[in-house]
């Protein structure tokens, strides 16, 4: 039950922070954030989630993460249910606490809310293909470096920050094509306020994350150096 906790506050401070620069911050020109801020958000809540909680639960935030680390031997299958409910669950209790706050400003719409989409929902025009591959590839690496960056051989202490930076560079490439998902769990919270065309397209962010996670498991166990 403590990891889940773990996982659930984990995930709920990646919506947060991450969605939270979105919507309150990257929606104003002034405060000059950009994709460039928005990135950066989204690196730094797993930089500061995998030091304070990583001992506990190991700071998956997502479940594609979680389905990688089992494929590539790190996870016992028993606790992925389990997981991946918290960090759905924690993903949109971050998005109710963002809905809160940002329905106090006068006209607030919900419109795309940080939502991920692809054709005319995809910030830079990208179709279906061009977001699935995007998604897959973006996945597959991320779950490449936190199996590298975790693994026993690695140098000490420096996971969490190799983790948090690779997120920042995933998210530097694939903000315009998608707004960034590799996490269905964070897909999932942002659809849920968003509604009718984020529904639709949510299948997407879960099936391609999870196909990248399972392809990275495979390649990272199979190169490995050795056993843990």
């Amino acid at each position: 039950m403590k990891k889940l906790v773990a996982e659930f506050i984990g995930t709920l401070w990646l919506v947060l922070g991450g969605c939270g620069s979105a919507v309150l911050a990257a929606a104003y020109p002034e405060l000059g954030i950009g994709f460039v801020g928005v990135s950066l958000a989204f690196g730094l809540t797993v930089v500061t989630m995998a030091y304070a909680i990583g001992h506990i639960s190991g700071c998956h935030l997502n479940p594609a993460v979680s389905i990688g680390l089992w494929m590539g031997g790190r996870f016992d299958a028993k606790e992925l249910p389990s997981y991946i409910i918290a960090q759905v669950l924690g993903g949109i209790a971050g998005a109710g606490i963002l809905y809160l706050i940002a329905s106090g400003k006068s006209g607030f719409e919900v419109g795309g809310f940080a939502a991920n989409g692809y054709g005319e929902h995809s910030p830079g025009g990208y179709d279906l293909f061009s977001a699935l591959i995007t998604e897959i590839v973006m996945t597959f690496m991320f779950l490449i470096i936190i199996l590298g960056a975790t693994h026993s051989k690695a140098p000490n202490g420096f996971a969490g920050l190799a983790i948090g930076l690779g997120l920042v560079l995933i998210h530097l490439i694939s903000i315009p094509v998608t707004n960034t998902s590799v996490n269905p769990a964070r897909s999932t919270s942002q659809a849920v306020f968003a509604g009718g065309w984020a529904l639709q397209q949510l299948w997407l962010f879960w099936v391609a994350p999870i196909i990248g996670a399972i392809l990275a498991g495979i390649t990272y166990k199979f190169m490995s150096p050795e056993d843990e």
